[in-house]
């Protein structure tokens, strides 16, 4: 899907990390929260309470799971899953576009 129809966006940007990461909040008609967001060339790591699957759009990154050792390379057009009360670091090496999917 390109776009998302019949939402609610909240004004209001989550900016995160000094502004390395900046997001929107989407409420969906059935209730779906999602954010829409960018993440600028950075080594962070993300806290989740939901589940998350993140969407990247565009960019290249690498992921490293709460737990795991090992990172795994991400580019726009795949996405990664994350457990509800977790984490996960990121490294962005290009800009990434992404949409975060929760519950």
């Amino acid at each position: 899907m390109s776009q998302f129809d019949n939402v609610s966006v909240l004004k209001k940007a989550n900016v995160y990390f000094d502004g390395k990461c900046v997001s929107h909040t989407v409420l969906l008609a059935d209730g779906t929260r999602k954010s829409v967001g960018v993440i600028l060339p950075a080594t962070l790591t993300f806290n989740t309470a939901a589940p998350e699957v993140m969407e990247l759009l565009g960019g290249r990154c690498r992921v490293r799971l709460a737990g795991e050792s090992a990172w795994k390379d991400y580019t726009g057009g795949q996405s990664f899953s994350v457990p509800g009360n977790s984490s996960f670091d990121i490294e962005v090496t290009e800009a990434v576009d992404y949409v975060c999917h929760f519950g």
